[in-house]
């Protein structure tokens, strides 16, 4: 992609779920609409070169969502419900006044793209808000799971996510910012393909407190299980039950390099996609939507049409 992109003019949305949310809201206002959602610990800034390339032709929405940068943050671990941060995507298109929509979504914003489409896509045949779904290295909610049971090398991967839920770690946050945890969970350290200008963005986005455990509920108000290496967990009661299936059409995007999300998460994926198209993105990690945006934006042609 070439050259940097700048800053964007936000949207205050205030919800019906009670809180508000900036937002990027770009591209014709009659144009198929495609809802953007980022992942941790990042903002809308994840799918900037999407939003540059697809904006002439569809109405791009991209939140920083509840508990990021600028929009409503509040600190009780509850407000972060899975529930909740489905609603404010439903509550965002009504604040934008769109009906039917495309969500994508990357990490976190992916796991909530899951829960939007199965709560949109209406009953088989009849269509509903949710048109598409696109997926960029965010396991389904079932496999996921199930390989934190099943899988040595998920579970070894995922063993962060119980650093962020420990309030021993809270004071370590309180003192240096989201920054001190990602130095201790996940040696966190700036990608090559990461430019100066947005890395920046991120370690001052850091620096809020009330943001920084605003992201932190998002995994401690979370129903998934992450067993320490070394227990013996019983798989969740709703991990062992039949799961309702996507049936809208599917883009899953899958960088084969991320080191915290292995490909394990795509096995068995199209049993429970009936309209599911796969496209691997080999030598990028965990962040595919700036690591490889050329792949991304090229996997999304062909599926948006």
């Amino acid at each position: 992609m070439s050259g940097p992109i700048p800053d964007y003019e936000l949207t205050r949305c205030k919800l019906a779920t009670g809180v508000e949310l900036d937002a990027v809201d770009v591209g014709p206002r009659d144009a198929p609409v495609l809802i953007f959602l980022h992942g941790f610990p990042e903002s809308h800034r994840t799918w900037r070169h999407e939003i540059e390339h697809f904006r002439d032709r569809f109405r791009c929405i991209a939140p920083d969502q509840r508990g990021y940068r600028g929009s409503s943050r509040p600190q009780a671990v509850e407000a972060y419900a899975a529930d909740k941060l489905v609603g404010d995507v439903f509550a965002l298109a009504d604040a934008c006044g769109v009906d039917k929509f495309t969500v994508v979504g990357h990490d976190w914003g992916g796991a909530i793209a899951w829960g939007v489409a199965l709560m949109g896509q209406g009953a088989e045949g009849t269509g509903g808000r949710v048109e598409r779904l696109v997926i960029a290295n965010a396991p389904h909610p079932w496999l996921y799971q199930r390989a934190l049971i099943e899988s040595p090398e998920q579970r070894a991967s995922a063993q962060y996510i119980r650093a962020f839920r420990d309030p021993g770690n809270d004071a370590l946050v309180r003192e240096y910012g989201l920054v001190g945890l990602l130095a201790k969970a996940v040696k966190w350290e700036r990608s090559t393909g990461m430019p100066d200008a947005e890395r920046d963005r991120l370690l001052a986005d850091w620096q809020d407190r009330d943001a920084a455990f605003g992201m932190l509920n998002w995994y401690r108000a979370s129903a998934v299980v992450v067993p320490a290496m070394d227990m013996d967990a019983p798989m969740p009661e709703f991990a062992r039950r039949d799961f309702p299936k996507v049936t809208i059409p599917t883009l899953v995007i899958w960088a084969l390099d991320d080191l915290a999300l292995p490909p394990v998460n795509i096995e068995g994926m199209d049993k429970l996609v009936t309209d599911m198209t796969l496209a691997k993105v080999p030598g990028s990690g965990h962040f595919v939507p700036w690591e490889a945006p050329d792949r991304v934006i090229e996997a999304m042609k062909g599926f948006l049409g």
